[in-house]
């Protein structure tokens, strides 16, 4: 298992676009992902989890993965985030 922080860079946070985004790409892992933010865990791939946390511009949440490629999907979703989604 594999646990990194990260801050959601995109002043929108993790709204309808780029939570798509977000879950397109946890989707390309075999392994299990999660998001936590303050105590709260959400399946990453799942788009009303990821969007019932909440998530704002400036907000720190960490990326869980365990299984085969847990270490390419988390350093995968870390690089995503911190991108800022493009925005």
């Amino acid at each position: 298992m594999i646990i990194k922080d990260v801050v959601v860079q995109n002043k929108v946070g993790l709204h309808a676009r780029p939570a798509t985004f977000f879950i397109q790409k946890a989707n390309e892992y075999k392994s299990s992902i999660w998001v936590e933010k303050e105590e709260r865990r959400v399946n990453a791939k799942s788009l009303l989890g990821v969007l019932s946390l909440g998530i704002v511009g400036g907000t720190n949440i960490k990326i869980i993965a365990d299984g085969a490629d847990e270490e390419n999907a988390v350093d995968g979703l870390v690089a995503l985030v911190a991108s800022g989604f493009a925005e």
